[in-house]
C-alpha cells in the first residue's frame, strides 16, 4: 500500500474525528494525520486523504489536483440534488416522468416545492405552483394533513402541520415577524419561559420550502419493548405505540457506487403517537403545532432523553406492531362452565347471578397484536436498498446539482418512514418512504450504546473507500449489487462519464 498523507478536521464533532482516526489506523498502511493543509501539502499534495468536514476540504484539490499527486476526498463538491429538500423534490419528480416504472413512483410522499418569502404570495399560488394541492384542500370530504418543511433546514426547523388552506397562510405569517423589535422581543420571552424547542424559521431568509403529504399510516412501536437496562420486558397490554424513522447510513464513492450500511437505527417520538386531527374540538393546525413531539422522531429534538428512543431495526424483530390494521381482539374462547351450588327447587337466579354467570362463561377479548418478523426487516431492507440505488440515478440525471467525483467518497444519513402497505401481502406487509438526505449526519446523537455501530461503519469505509484507492487490499475481488460484505449492501453500480473523461 503507497504511504500518503491524511487531513482529519472535525472541530465541532469530536466523536466523528476519533472514529476516522479509528478506521485510519486500522488500514494496511496507515497515514500520517495533519490537522490542515499547509502552503506546501496545497501546493504539492502528493498522495493526500482529505477525511474532513466540508469546509474544511480544498475542493480545489478534489477538482484538480496537480500532477503526479493523487488527492481523494470525503465529500463531493456540488451534491445539492440530493441534500437540499426542494432540489431533491424535483429531481425526483423529473426522474419519475421519464421512468415511470421506477420505485419512487410509490416510495415518495406527494411533494410540491415552493419558493416564498412572504405569507401574501401564496395567493397567487393557488392558481399555479400550488394548484392541485389547493383541489385536495378545498375537498369538504378529505381528512389529509400536509407538513411544511423548510428546504434547506435541518433538526426539525420550520416543521409545520396543516389541513387548510387559512392555516398554511397562518404558519408563513407566523413566520414573519412584524419588526426586528418584535422578533427581538419574542426571543426574550422565548429564552425566559418556554422548556420547548423554539423551531420557527424566517421564511424570508430560507425562502424554499417542499409541502408533503402527511403519511398516515406510519408503523407504530414501542422502543421500551427493546429494554435497555435489566428491567423486565413490558406486557402487551402495557405497550403505547410510539412513531418513528428510519436512519440509513449510505456511503456513495466515486462515479459512482452506492453502499447501504445494513445496520439502520430506528429513532423515536418521545411520546406516544396520536394522528392529527383525533381531537375534532381540537383539529386546528395551532393545536397541533403546539406541541409536535408525537410527529416528529429528530433525535435533534430530543436531546434530553438521550439515547431512550434509539434502537436498532434488528433489534425490533419481535416486538409488536401497535399499529397494525389488523391488530384486532381474536374471537372469544367459551370458558368451560363451572359448576353451581344446588339451588333448592323454584328458586330462580337473580339479575347479578346472571350477569355474574354469562360473564364467567367467556373470556374477555384480550388484543392479539402481529408482531414484526425477520422477513418483514428484510423486505424493509430491500425496499430501501432498491430505493437508494434510484434516488442516486435520479441525483445523476440532474448533472447540475449532482456532480460525482471518481476521487471523492462520501457518508449520507438517509431518512426512511416505515408505514402500512395500502394492500398488503403476506410477503410484503409495509411500504418504506424517502424523506430526506443529509450530509454530515449528527452521529453523535446515536448515544454510547450503539457507538459501536458507528466504529464498523467508519471502518469498513476506510476498507472499502480510502485502501483500495491508495493501493490497499479490499477492492479487487467482484462486487455484485445486491451483496453485502463488512456490513455494506451495494444498491448502485454505474460508471459516470464527464469532461473529464471518467
Amino acid at each position: 500500500m503507497e504511504t500518503f498523507t491524511a487531513l482529519v478536521s472535525w472541530p465541532s464533532a469530536p466523536l466523528t474525528n476519533r472514529l476516522v482516526r479509528r478506521a485510519l489506523s486500522t488500514l494496511d498502511q496507515p497515514p500520517a494525520i495533519v490537522e490542515c493543509l499547509s502552503e506546501q501539502l496545497a501546493s504539492s499534495p502528493g498522495n493526500l486523504l482529505q477525511w474532513s468536514t466540508y469546509d474544511a476540504i480544498s475542493h480545489d484539490l478534489s477538482h484538480l489536483s496537480p500532477s503526479g499527486s493523487k488527492v481523494l476526498s470525503s465529500s463531493y463538491i456540488i451534491r445539492k440534488a440530493l441534500i437540499r429538500k426542494h432540489y431533491l423534490s424535483r429531481c425526483i419528480r423529473n426522474y419519475v416522468t421519464k421512468h415511470t416504472d421506477s420505485p419512487l413512483q410509490h416510495a415518495v410522499p406527494k411533494t410540491w416545492d415552493i419558493d416564498l418569502s412572504f405569507a401574501d404570495e401564496l395567493d397567487e399560488m393557488w392558481s399555479d405552483d400550488l394548484y392541485d394541492l389547493g383541489i385536495e384542500l378545498q375537498n369538504e370530504d378529505t381528512k389529509k394533513w400536509w407538513i411544511l418543511k423548510p428546504g434547506m433546514a435541518d433538526r426539525g426547523m420550520g416543521i409545520r402541520l396543516f389541513h387548510t388552506k387559512d392555516e398554511l397562510t397562518q404558519i408563513f405569517e407566523a413566520f414573519e415577524p412584524e419588526s426586528d423589535e418584535d422578533d427581538e422581543e419574542g426571543d426574550d420571552i422565548a429564552d425566559a419561559g418556554s422548556t420547548k424547542p423554539d423551531t420557527a424559521v424566517s421564511a424570508s431568509q430560507l425562502r424554499h420550502f417542499v409541502i408533503q403529504e402527511y403519511l398516515s399510516k406510519p408503523l407504530l412501536m414501542d422502543p421500551v419493548e427493546v429494554p435497555m437496562d435489566d428491567n423486565p420486558k413490558p406486557q402487551p397490554q402495557d405497550l403505547h405505540g410510539h412513531k418513528f424513522h428510519l436512519r440509513v447510513y449510505c456511503v456513495a464513492s466515486g462515479a459512482l457506487t452506492v453502499y447501504m450500511y445494513t445496520r439502520m437505527l430506528a429513532l423515536f417520538s418521545a411520546v406516544p403517537y396520536t394522528a392529527p386531527g383525533s381531537a375534532s374540538e381540537k383539529s386546528t393546525a395551532d393545536y397541533v403545532n403546539e406541541d409536535l413531539a408525537a410527529h416528529l422522531t429528530n433525535t435533534s429534538l430530543q436531546t434530553d432523553r438521550g439515547e431512550a428512543g434509539v434502537r436498532l431495526l434488528d433489534e425490533l424483530i419481535g416486538c409488536h406492531v401497535l399499529s397494525s390494521p389488523v391488530a384486532t381482539a381474536q374471537p372469544a374462547q367459551a370458558r368451560p362452565r363451572q359448576p353451581r351450588p344446588p339451588r333448592a327447587m323454584g328458586e330462580m337466579m337473580g339479575a347479578e347471578e346472571l350477569r355474574a354467570a354469562s360473564k364467567a362463561q367467556q373470556m374477555p377479548p384480550a388484543p392479539q397484536f402481529e408482531q414484526l418478523s425477520a422477513a418483514d426487516v428484510e423486505d424493509i431492507e430491500s425496499q430501501i436498498a432498491e430505493v437508494l440505488g434510484e434516488t442516486f440515478k435520479a441525483a445523476l440525471s440532474m448533472s447540475v446539482h449532482f456532480q460525482a467525483l471518481p476521487n471523492a467518497f462520501e457518508l449520507f444519513g438517509v431518512d426512511f418512514l416505515v408505514t402500512h402497505a395500502d394492500s398488503p401481502t403476506a410477503k410484503r406487509k409495509f411500504q418504506v418512504y424517502l424523506l430526506e438526505v443529509n450530509s454530515e449526519p449528527a452521529i453523535e446523537l446515536t448515544g454510547p450504546r450503539l457507538t459501536w455501530i458507528l466504529e464498523d461503519l467508519f471502518e469498513a469505509i476506510g476498507k472499502v473507500c480510502v485502501g483500495p484507492s491508495f493501493g490497499g487490499t479490499g477492492g479487487e475481488a467482484e462486487w455484485e449489487v445486491g451483496e453485502t460484505r463488512e456490513a455494506l449492501r451495494k444498491c448502485l453500480d454505474v460508471e459516470v462519464r464527464g469532461p473529464r473523461g471518467w
